[in-house]
């Protein structure tokens, strides 16, 4: 019988392979960053400046995130605007799902931290157990791209909780949060930088930290709060600055190919 070392290097055509996710490259963090950023004000905007209401705004979201990874999966290579269409929904998701909690059944921000940390620790150490790593340079199957995305999304969901909690329940305010967060990322740096940590744990520590900070410029643009600051953008004007940086970046990543992963066969799965 085939093991599941030997199925999965029978994928590779020509000895090659294209991973189904981006290069972590800068061009990676700034457009996440933004994404995060959208997430905070396209949901204010969906919610409020439409109408949708929070429960429309959830229902909405979920199924056009459905019908994104839907293709998402179908796809047979790394395909940039489909990838980060799917982020920015997600993004948005893991911000409703935080803020259902909240309003409707009324889950104080810590507890609901704490629920979304358990969550995204269960499933990496679903994704560990069944794979074997947690390396985003190994996403090619559809078993491990259902580990990513649900990790993905649970990072949302738990950096939407942090970032509030932080800046609203603690009365710090969303520039103070700003530069908490960005100091946190910079220490996870440093101790990646000087191999204390790992590069993969690194990965995910500033994929969660990054949510709070991206909304924590959302919130300091579109809002305009006495108590926690804001310029007073609004969420619309917000979000359209945001999508636009997002897709002309992506549209870059289109042309140049930048950020495509190709694995060689003898690079370890």
């Amino acid at each position: 019988m085939e093991n599941n070392q030997d199925h999965l290097h029978k994928a590779f055509h020509d000895n090659r392979l294209l991973v189904k996710v981006p290069q972590v490259t800068i061009f990676f963090w700034i457009i996440k960053i933004l994404c995060t950023t959208v997430g905070e004000t396209f949901a204010d905007y969906l919610n409020n400046t439409l109408g949708f209401g929070l429960n429309g705004t959830t229902v909405a979201t979920v199924i056009a995130l459905a019908i994104a990874l839907y293709f998402q999966f179908r796809s047979k290579t790394y395909k940039p605007v489909l990838y980060w269409l799917v982020v920015v929904l997600i993004s948005v998701a893991g911000t409703l799902f935080t803020d259902n909690l909240t309003d409707n059944f009324n889950v104080s921000l810590f507890t609901s931290s704490i629920i979304w940390a358990i969550l995204l620790g269960l499933t990496f150490g679903a994704w560990y157990r069944s794979e074997k790593t947690l390396s985003i340079h190994s996403i090619f199957t559809n078993k491990r791209e259902a580990f990513y995305w649900l990790t993905i999304l649970f990072t949302f969901a738990l950096g939407t909780g942090v970032g509030d909690l932080i800046a609203e329940r603690f009365d710090l305010g969303y520039g103070l949060s700003f530069f908490i967060f960005a100091g946190a990322i910079f220490a996870i740096s440093m101790l990646w930088r000087f191999n204390i940590i790992n590069h993969v744990f690194a990965f995910w520590a500033v994929y969660v930290v990054t949510r709070p900070l991206g909304a924590s410029i959302g919130d300091q643009m579109a809002q305009n709060d006495p108590k926690y600051g804001g310029w007073g953008l609004g969420t619309t004007n917000t979000s359209y600055i945001f999508l636009a940086a997002i897709l002309a970046l992506v549209i870059y990543l289109v042309i140049s190919k930048k950020d495509q992963i190709i694995l060689e066969s003898s690079q370890p799965l």
